[in-house]
């Protein structure tokens, strides 16, 4: 009786184990769908960027801005802020700040963003700046959030969590497959030729 009640337990279990399995792989798969899919075109648009035409398109402007931000003996008393804002509200200028640097002659701005650039530089004499601002295209901006630069922290943190779905995506399709006593063997074996090729491409090429 004993055997007989713990083989049964053991069945309850590994039914359970695959249901949950099956049930989690699913839905994770349905909701990382777009997630996989994003990763895989652009894991191909930055393996193959000769594939795709240049897209850059550059702007330029000369203008002037309030002397007085500027044209101050203490640098400490230059509003930053005030100008980031001013640039962006006057211009459109978009991306993170990067870098706002002061010297004796002039201020440099910074803006960058996934397939985006803008540098500013402005006289601290008159307040007369040069902008230039590049944008190079949809295709660079989704291989910039392929990687990563320039997106910001809430971008980082999908980036994250795109990678804990694949992975339990991953691993519960091994499960199911460990339950699957008809096509365990065979999936196991395709998955270590798969290790071994993979390990083998990157020794040779």
């Amino acid at each position: 009786m004993g055997k007989i009640a713990a083989s049964t337990s053991r069945k309850a279990w590994n039914t359970s184990v695959a249901a949950w399995s099956r049930w989690l792989h699913i839905y994770l798969s349905m909701f990382s769908f777009i997630i996989v899919l994003f990763f895989a075109i652009t894991g191909l648009t930055l393996n193959h960027v000769d594939w795709f035409p240049e897209q850059t398109s550059v702007r330029e402007i000369d203008a002037k801005l309030n002397l007085s931000w500027v044209n101050q003996s203490d640098t400490a008393k230059i509003p930053k802020l005030t100008i980031v804002e001013y640039f962006r509200a006057t211009h459109g200028i978009k991306g993170l700040l990067n870098d706002f640097r002061i010297d004796d002659r002039e201020c440099s701005i910074s803006f960058q963003g996934p397939g985006y650039t803008s540098d500013i530089f402005i006289s601290r004499e008159d307040g007369a700046y040069h902008l230039t601002e590049t944008n190079m295209g949809i295709v660079a901006v989704m291989n910039d959030l392929h990687k990563g630069r320039d997106t910001g922290q809430g971008w980082s943190w999908i980036i994250d969590f795109s990678a804990i779905f694949m992975s339990l995506v991953s691993l519960t399709g091994l499960t199911l497959l460990l339950f699957i006593k008809k096509r365990r063997g065979n999936g196991l074996i395709v998955a270590l030729i798969g290790v071994i090729a993979v390990g083998m491409m990157y020794w040779l090429w």
